[in-house]
């Protein structure tokens, strides 16, 4: 997951207020949240390897092999391209087997940071994130392997990129590697119409994205049905679907 750009303004984050940790199941009754964040208690992420499955189907997030997704935006560094490939490999990561999707950013055309993301996909529909290999450059040489991680290694444990039934406040955590990567999401929104020039979607998910590494760092993004992520918006500025293919 590409890390946050830091703002230029002070965020007041409520822990004890983001949120919550449970949903209502038909029966009414409590169940935990996957990954659902709770800033008094010991992560747990609620999932073992062998729930997870390489076979991405969540509309909100699907990843069929082969499928290919680019962005674009102005930034102040440039113009933004972001190009995401759902690769044919796979990889080993906590016990787990999973699907590997490959996130290149570029800005005016030149490469500036490479990124391996592992995800795996529950029974109930969420995507599980379980690390990334990722490294930033500059003129053309690494610079930064800033926020990689991998569940399993050095007390690392999964994340949700995705839930399975997002509800409005529901919280989660996206990534956990203490002090490196925790970030988290909450569920704002879930029938937004979006417009961007890949097209006009319907029914679409809209998540507030923060950080507890950088407390200034926030994000706005839309997940759409059958295409999944179309729209980031941070501190003024969109970067944009603009092409997809492949689900």
């Amino acid at each position: 997951m590409r890390a946050f750009t830091p703002f230029a303004i002070a965020l007041v984050l409520s822990l004890g207020a983001f949120g919550c940790a449970s949903e209502e199941d038909e029966g009414d009754e409590e169940v935990p949240l996957p990954a659902g964040f709770d800033p008094n208690a010991t992560y747990t992420p609620g999932v073992t390897s062998a729930d997870l499955s390489t076979s991405i189907t969540n509309p909100l997030f699907p990843a069929p092999v082969g499928a290919k997704w680019t962005y674009e935006g102005k930034t102040e560094s440039g113009t933004e391209r972001i190009e995401i490939v759902v690769d044919s490999k796979t990889k080993n990561v906590w016990g787990a087997v999973a699907t590997v999707i490959r996130d290149t950013v570029y800005v005016d055309d030149e490469m500036v940071e490479d990124t391996w993301d592992w995800y795996g996909q529950s029974e109930d529909g969420t995507v599980w994130y379980l690390g990334e290999d990722t490294k930033e450059y500059e003129d053309g040489e690494v610079k930064c392997e800033c926020g990689a991680w991998e569940a399993g290694v050095d007390s690392a444990l999964p994340g949700v990129i995705m839930l399975g039934k997002p509800t409005v406040g529901s919280s989660y955590r996206q990534e956990y590697a203490q002090g490196e990567a925790e970030d988290l999401a909450e569920v704002v929104a879930v029938d937004e119409t979006v417009e961007v020039p890949a097209g006009s979607f319907t029914g679409c998910v809209k998540t507030r994205d923060l950080s507890l590494v950088d407390r200034s760092a926030e994000a706005f993004k839309y997940y759409c049905p059958g295409v999944g992520l179309v729209l980031e918006e941070e501190e003024g500025e969109r970067v944009e679907l603009i092409a997809y293919s492949g689900l």
